[in-house]
């Protein structure tokens, strides 16, 4: 919240003579300073003094600000802030600003007046001149304040002593950590950053694993640990940041306009839209203006990120007052007694995960109007640890990109958010609210229902094309993986059925190159994964023969041999009736098919993709959905493990990142494949496959947080997961296994 400032010498005139009368000052002010200085020191101390007036809401003292004045207190209130977060009060008859009497480089924390404030300001220059005048009166005064700072300092530990309970002490004062190769000795409750360097080849620390476990920079060390640096290059760092930037931009919003209600909404490429949850006054081009004016000035003010634990009933206050109701729904079936906030000042969101912990490492992002809201574009050379105005800069010509990608994202998960608003739930706290209240039968109906009729509209677009259009002979289907391709091209085959055609399916994987001739990737594997990895020109020459209605052998490839042979496979004919069916990764890509007649194909898109928020920050990612279905899924179905799984998923999204993201704007439909229920019946399997990754293996930081992850929901047994249902493809038992 903004409030004006005190300048340091300012003030309303000066203390006469007879203004430390106690008949002039406020009665419980006058005894107090009586107590703390004596009748006679007053006297003469009232020389020294300025009184002056100060209105509620005014900042005395800015944090960092580098003053040396004492203030006394006559009468009104004032609240001590550090990071946003009140330490505490200073009342009638108290003081502040006791330590700029020693040298000191700047102050630990703000002074807010609550209401009016009458004071009495003793600069240091008046306080040397004490000195010389008055030398035993100066040291009286140095020891009246030492005094009270030593009952202050006893009423501090034992706050914190009833805070820690039987922790109130650690167990040793130092520790061992080790940091790479070398171990070293750390002080108990020293923080990760004191021991790991801000920069490792020129890219920003910005976390760390902590026995492999993400955490954040400012948390202390109180074990026996070991400590690995996280960069803003690595997929992890790249997570905090993103995560990080979204705290800063509620920050700045709630600074700009406390009434101001957003909320960080799905991840767009390069970006994250930003929801505007109630109208604003003019157009949205100024206000992303001015919100990127304000989180930019947050930005260079280096403020530091904090994590707290509060108890759920305070946080369940604190966010119903704040109209956060996702988060309070959330702690209704939150089951410890503490809940971690995090907050770069003002404002608390649910900490599900680190903060950076200088908000000076998160510059070089975007924010402007798009459609209903705002877009914050990161900047491209993140990566790079690249993030002040150069990488802003970069940001600028990929305006057109992200529109379409935001306004894809938009069409793709309205109709899903539309009918969970109808049922009631927009969010993870209103879902497991609605599983506790035995909701679930008829949850699990709607969520398969809205699917199959996604199914149906794709299948009737397809038969019965729009206008003057001629229908389509071929449907190419494209997806990340474990999006639930396989499931719906068979769904997607019976409707096409209804509509009266016979689908024929083509694979795609028949037509690699020999392995000899496949592209390697930069480390020198087999990139099998490239569109050069294809026979495009022979792929072309079977389909053109289909297409004119001639039988095609089409292409084998000898997976044992890694050979690739023009015949073998299975001979098609393509008649009036049929529709070709390809999928594979390059489904979406121009090249697949680029010497077709584009009005001959219909491309599809398919991905799970809306997902539930947890509160305005912290939402349900797309991709963390997806890798909880293919740990199930190998496991059950490959035999391979959780740490397989996660230690190949880098890979796997590379890939998609490369082949599939940058062309999904181009299908003719996109079909989402979440489902509101599945992370519950996940959770029956995915628990105890991830809780097998040992704390030691490199996996365990992403073991770790996918636990987390499914802690916060309901869990739901798969008994009444229809046979057809695409979660049937993870866990077993799908209809169409056979």
């Amino acid at each position: 919240m903004n409030h004006s400032k005190l300048a340091p010498d300012e003030s309303a005139g000066e203390l006469t003579s007879h203004a430390g009368a106690d008949d002039e000052w406020p009665t419980d002010a006058g005894r107090a300073l009586n107590l703390l200085f004596g009748a006679s020191d007053l006297e003469i101390l009232k020389a020294y003094f300025q009184r002056i007036t100060v209105a509620a809401g005014v900042t005395v003292i800015e944090r960092d600000q580098r003053d040396r004045n004492l203030y006394l207190v006559l009468a009104g209130r004032a609240r001590r802030v550090r990071d946003g977060v009140e330490i505490g009060e200073v009342q009638a008859g108290g003081h502040f600003g006791d330590l700029a009497m020693a040298p000191r480089p700047a102050r630990a924390a703000s002074i807010v007046a609550h209401y009016r404030l009458d004071l009495l300001r003793l600069s240091h220059d008046r306080y040397s001149q004490l000195t010389a005048a008055h030398p035993q009166v100066a040291i009286r005064l140095l020891q009246n304040l030492v005094g009270a700072m030593a009952t202050q300092l006893e009423a501090m530990t034992d706050t914190v002593g009833l805070l820690l309970g039987e922790r109130s002490l650690p167990r040793q004062t130092q520790m061992r950590a080790q940091v790479g190769a070398d171990w070293i000795s750390v002080q108990c409750g020293a923080t990760v950053r004191t021991v790991l360097p801000a920069l490792i080849d020129g890219k920003p620390v910005v976390a760390a694993l902590v026995n492999n476990r993400i955490t954040g920079l400012g948390s202390p060390i109180t074990s026996q640990c070991h400590i690995a640096p996280v960069t803003v290059d690595q997929p992890e760092g790249q997570s905090v940041w993103r995560h990080s930037l979204g705290m800063l931009i509620l920050e700045a919003a709630w600074r700009l306009d406390p009434h101001l209600r957003i909320s960080m909404g799905y991840s767009v490429g390069y970006g994250r839209r930003i929801d505007v949850l109630a109208p604003v006054p003019g157009d949205l081009n100024e206000l992303g203006r001015r919100l990127e004016t304000k989180a930019l000035d947050l930005v260079a003010a280096g403020l530091r990120g904090r994590e707290e634990w509060w108890t759920v009933e305070e946080a369940t206050d604190h966010f119903s007052e704040r109209g956060w109701q996702a988060a309070h729904d959330l702690l209704r079936t939150w089951y410890g007694q503490r809940v971690p906030l995090c907050s770069y000042g003002e404002v608390n969101a649910l900490a599900l995960g680190p903060l950076v912990d200088d908000t000076r490492l998160l510059g070089g992002f975007r924010i402007h109007a798009d459609a209903d809201g705002l877009l914050l574009q990161f900047p491209r050379a993140l990566i790079s640890g690249v993030t002040g105005e150069a990488a802003q800069a970069q940001t600028r010509g990929h305006d057109k990109e992200m529109r379409q990608i935001s306004r894809l994202t938009v069409d793709m998960t309205h109709p899903q958010e539309k009918w969970l608003a109808a049922l009631g739930i927009k969010s993870v706290g209103a879902f497991n609210d609605a599983c506790v209240k035995g909701d679930v039968g008829k949850m699990i109906r709607v969520s398969e229902g809205f699917q199959e009729r996604g199914i149906i509209d794709i299948a009737n677009r397809i038969a019965h094309p729009a206008g003057d259009l001629r229908r389509p002979r071929i449907v190419t289907i494209a997806g990340p993986s474990s999006s639930g391709k396989t499931t719906f091209i068979q769904r997607l085959n019976v409707q096409l059925q209804v509509c009266g055609l016979r689908p024929i399916g083509l694979s795609l994987d028949n037509y690699y190159v020999d392995r000899s001739q496949t592209p390697r990737d930069a480390q020198g594997e087999y990139d099998f994964e490239a569109i050069e990895a294809l026979r495009l020109e022979l792929l072309h020459s079977h389909v053109m023969r289909l297409l004119a209605g001639q039988p095609t052998a089409t292409a084998r490839y000898d997976f044992h041999s890694g050979n690739s042979l023009d015949t073998g496979g299975p001979t098609l004919v393509l008649d009036s009736d049929s529709v070709l069916l390809m999928e594979g990764i390059h489904g979406l890509n121009p090249r697949l098919l680029d010497d077709i007649d584009k009005t001959d194909i219909f491309s599809i898109f398919v991905c799970p993709l809306a997902q539930l928020p947890f509160d305005r920050l912290s939402r349900v990612r797309a991709s963390d959905v997806r890798l909880i279905r293919r740990i199930v899924r190998d496991r059950h179905g490959r035999n391979h493990n959780a740490m397989a799984t996660i230690m190949r998923w880098r890979s796997v999204r590379n890939g998609e990142r490369k082949h599939i993201m940058p062309y999904q704007h181009l299908a003719s439909a996109v079909f989402d494949s979440s489902l509101l229920y599945e992370l519950s019946v996940l959770k029956v399997y995915a628990q105890r496959y991830l809780l097998e990754v040992p704390q030691d293996h490199e996996a365990f930081a992403t073991a770790s947080r996918l636990l987390g992850l499914l802690d916060r929901f309901v869990t739901i047994y798969p008994d009444h997961v229809p046979p057809t249902s695409i979660l049937r493809e993870f866990i077993g038992a799908s209809v169409f296994e056979y």
